[in-house]
């Protein structure tokens, strides 16, 4: 049994919590806000055995192992090295960064520490995934071509920290760093990208879309926003097969669409719980039971594709990552 605490008392908490109690290996111990009486309701709303009125409280305590840290993106790197320094484990909530610099030195922070990072993309952890990446793998679509995704919602709170620039918001870092992720998982890493932005008055990116091409001419299309209809998909395309998800992301009903030869073949899966599943890995490797899922080979290429694709998108040109 790993002893959690939690950096943050944000919504996303929640689902951490219900993958939490499904496990017996996973066991949350403390919450950590700005103040203590918001900890304090925040722990009996919850069933966290204690509160701590500040971040700094928690990284003290004894008895958390590892901390999940859900705060706003502009805060990850800062307190996930503050938490590693403090002799925590730490499972940073997506997106790490959006700078592969920043992406190093917190890894080179968990090496100095002796200590595992890892950031919590949540759905790679899902069967659904692993399955998908085992039939690409392993030729059902024959050669992959292109990948296509999608992830969007309505932000309708002027002061949601996703739309505020000073917190690194914006539609890309928010659900586009997944469609960025899972064309990385299927393709290798790209090799050049190019990216357009509709910004608001504050600099936040309300819609983002990019086109990476990858090595051996895969292309990887995909749009976010956070002015747009709820929307979340994922298809592969080879040269002799399709995959189509609808529910890539949150993984709450897992089938898989394999499109081969004018049929259609479902390849149900049953529903799993991607926040405990992560949750049990990271755990695991803490007991020296597994190795982490997504280490620092994974997060700094994240963060390098992501720093491109802005960069590109501000410059109005392609970007390439490694000329």
């Amino acid at each position: 049994m790993t002893r959690w605490g939690i950096i943050s008392t944000a919504r996303i908490n929640r689902l951490l919590l219900a993958g939490a109690r499904a496990s017996e290996r996973v066991e949350v111990v403390a919450v950590a806000s700005r103040g203590g009486a918001r900890a304090e309701r925040y722990a009996r709303t919850h069933g966290i055995e204690r509160a701590h009125g500040s971040y700094e409280s928690l990284l003290a305590d004894p008895d958390v192992e590892a901390v999940y840290i859900s705060l706003p993106n502009g805060l990850h790197v800062e307190w996930s090295i503050r938490a590693l320094e403090a002799g925590k484990h730490v499972l940073c909530e997506k997106p790490l960064t959006r700078r592969a610099r920043e992406a190093e030195e917190a890894f080179d922070a968990a090496d100095r520490a002796g200590r595992l990072l890892m950031e919590a993309f949540m759905y790679r952890h899902n069967p659904q995934t692993m399955r998908v990446k085992e039939l690409v793998d392993g030729g059902a679509l024959g050669r992959l071509q292109l990948v296509r995704s999608a992830f969007s919602f309505t932000a309708s709170d002027p002061q949601d920290v996703r739309l505020l620039e000073e917190l690194d918001g914006g539609s890309l870092m928010d659900v586009g760093c997944y469609c960025v992720s899972a064309s990385r998982l299927l393709a290798g890493e790209p090799e050049r990208v190019y990216g357009e932005q509709l910004l608001n008055a504050a600099g936040v990116d309300l819609r983002f879309a990019g086109t990476m091409r990858f090595p051996g001419g895969v292309v990887a299309q995909f749009d976010s926003g956070l002015v747009l209809p709820d929307r979340a998909e994922l298809e592969a395309v080879g040269d002799e097969g399709s995959i189509f998800l609808a529910d890539p992301w949150h993984c709450r009903k897992p089938v898989i669409q394999l499109r081969r030869g004018g049929h259609v073949e479902e390849i149900r899966l049953e529903p799993q719980d991607s926040y405990r599943l992560e949750l049990e890995n990271l755990s695991d490797a803490i007991q020296d039971e597994a190795e982490p899922l997504l280490g620092r080979g994974d997060a700094v290429a994240q963060a390098r594709a992501i720093e491109a694709l802005y960069r590109s998108a501000e410059e109005g040109a392609p970007v390439s990552l490694f000329s």
